[in-house]
């Protein structure tokens, strides 16, 4: 009785275990009502025996208090016994609707992580591509800033050499001008001058020769001709036309590079 009341506290866990608590519950009904059949048959047996028989009356006495003692232990062991009968009908349902649902959570636990990994793997490999993009976008954006550096260098020395040849065509127009040819030849532009004219490819032979002739101080030149000035003035006029454009193709460059740069 005590092993019983003892576990009382704890509902069974496995199929087996509430069996062996159902046996023992019976088990106890069976004692308790073969003691009640023992202490009726002693209080029968006592009647006939003279009241002043006191070794009887003492174990009458005790066997009624067995009898309430069993039966007070009865009736809290068939509240006991209720509390599991109704958990042995009740619990195995409830068990076996709990395992389904954990079942079926469980596929949808696997399926989830299915998912979640066929994910992770693609995530993966995007961000490889993204990497190795990123690394292709860092070498295309460090190849066009230093083409854009060598634009920028060729522009400037464009830029340079277009103000110095400008300032000494114009020089140039202006001593022819005032008739101080001989005066101009012998400044620094005139070597400008000459330097250019025999770099240039926008000159035709014939102009380049007579700019040459001119430049050289030879005395086939008449002063205040408007030969020599006529072929500076237009080839002033296509060096400025030339620089605008350069001007123009740099202006576009910058933007460009501002874009990819973005």
């Amino acid at each position: 009785l005590d092993f019983v009341v003892a576990g009382s506290s704890a509902a069974p866990r496995t199929p087996t275990h509430r069996s062996f608590t159902c046996g023992i519950l019976h088990a106890m009904w069976a004692t308790r009502s073969a003691v009640a059949l023992l202490v009726a048959s002693c209080s029968t047996s006592a009647v006939s025996v003279s009241t002043t028989s006191n070794p009887i009356r003492k174990v009458v006495n005790l066997l009624q208090q067995m009898q309430q003692k069993v039966t007070e232990e009865g009736e809290k062991e068939k509240e006991l016994y209720q509390k599991y009968e109704c958990w042995c009908k009740t619990g195995a349902k409830d068990l076996a609707a709990s395992i389904e649902s954990a079942e079926a959570k469980i596929g949808d636990l696997t399926s989830d992580i299915k998912e979640s990994e066929e994910n992770k793997a693609k995530t993966e490999e995007e961000l490889k591509q993204h990497r190795a993009d990123r690394e292709e976008a860092i070498k295309a954006m460090a190849e066009a800033e230093a083409i854009r550096e060598k634009e920028a260098a060729a522009f400037a020395k464009l830029k340079a050499e277009h103000g110095a040849n400008a300032a000494a065509m114009m020089k140039a127009i202006k001593a022819l001008e005032r008739g101080m040819a001989g005066v101009f030849l012998q400044t620094h532009a005139a070597d400008v001058l000459r330097n250019m004219a025999q770099g240039s490819s926008d000159v035709s032979t014939e102009d380049r020769q007579t700019l040459l002739s001119f430049l050289s101080g030879s005395s086939e030149y008449a002063p205040q001709s408007g030969q020599i000035t006529g072929i500076l003035k237009q080839m002033l006029d296509e060096m400025h036309a030339g620089f605008a454009e350069a001007t123009e193709g740099e202006e576009d460059a910058i933007s460009a590079h501002a874009q990819l740069m973005d």
